[in-house]
């Protein structure tokens, strides 16, 4: 049987001591070990991508001159073909009645009349007992008919032969230019429409320099410059 001695008061502190420096190292070492957590991981759906659509693009209307119908009038002369009909095919001048002679057919009233409606005149009336199937084309040879006015403080101011897509820059040109005294900023445009006069007032001056946009003139246009009082 071993004898069991009482610790002084002295031994008990040491023993409780050396059991708090064991201690220590285990407590700091479990304060350093991570703790490890399982998350889920449920991937975020994302949304597809949509293609983004825009309005498409709307062209933009500038200001354009109608296109003009070329009618024929007194002064033009047209070529009159008939297929493998030489007789029949030549030259006519419209007269200032507007008319033609054409053989078979007498005397015509075409003013006003495009030349493909001339060439559909001009077949009716071979059909009805004169050839069984004419084959008739109509061209413009000279365009006489069609005229504009250039008046006021240019050069050589007259009546000249309107042409497609004329502007007023052309127009001064072929009446030689602005004079000196030429108010080359106003210059003044009437047209008739529908029985009515209109009036637009242009400045050909930077028309000419690129300034501007252009003008497109139509059959009949008076274009007047007016005198600069500067």
């Amino acid at each position: 049987m071993t004898a069991v001695f009482p610790l002084t008061s002295r031994a008990r502190s040491q023993v409780l001591t050396a059991l708090m420096l064991l201690a220590i190292p285990l407590l700091m070492g479990a304060c350093r070990t991570p703790v490890r957590t399982e998350v889920g991981y449920a991937p975020v759906a994302t949304a597809t991508p949509q293609p983004v659509t825009t309005p498409s693009a709307q062209p933009v209307a500038t200001p354009e001159a109608a296109t003009i119908q070329r009618t024929l009038g007194p002064g033009d002369v047209i070529d009159i073909r008939v297929f493998q009909e030489a007789d029949l095919t030549g030259s006519f001048r419209i007269s200032e009645e507007g008319t033609i002679d054409y053989p078979f057919c007498g005397r015509l009233s075409v003013s006003g009349l495009s030349q493909g409606a001339l060439a559909d005149r001009l077949t009716a009336c071979l059909k009805d007992g004169y050839l069984k199937n004419p084959q008739v084309t109509v061209f413009l040879k000279e365009f006489n008919s069609q005229k504009i006015f250039v008046l006021g403080q240019v050069n050589k101011p007259g009546t000249f032969l309107f042409e497609d897509r004329m502007s007023v820059v052309q127009a001064v040109s072929l009446a030689g230019g602005f004079s000196k005294l030429a108010a080359k900023n106003s210059v003044i445009v009437t047209r008739r429409v529908d029985g009515s006069e209109q009036k637009f007032k242009l400045p050909v001056e930077s028309i000419a320099e690129g300034r501007h946009a252009n003008f497109t003139l139509q059959p009949g246009d008076i274009v007047y410059v007016p005198e600069s009082f500067l």
